[in-house]
């Protein structure tokens, strides 16, 4: 779980976007996608998980999905 972060309190009070970040995060995206990620409701949680849990760096998962 992140803790005493910027994301945490960028979320605070939002706990479906918490939880979208912390997926995000545990599956390797970098904190700062995972936030940009995790605000956009047009990005699918379960695609974004996969991409990267299939092997797709991070990186050129972020660059798909936005």
């Amino acid at each position: 779980m992140i803790q005493g972060t910027l994301a945490e309190r960028l979320t605070e009070g939002d706990e479906v976007r918490r939880w979208r970040l912390e997926a995000l995060v545990e599956v390797g995206y970098d904190p700062t996608d995972a936030l940009i990620l995790s605000r956009l409701p047009e990005v699918d949680l379960h695609v974004a998980v996969n991409l990267v849990s299939r092997g797709c760096a991070p990186a050129t998962a972020v660059q798909i999905l936005l």
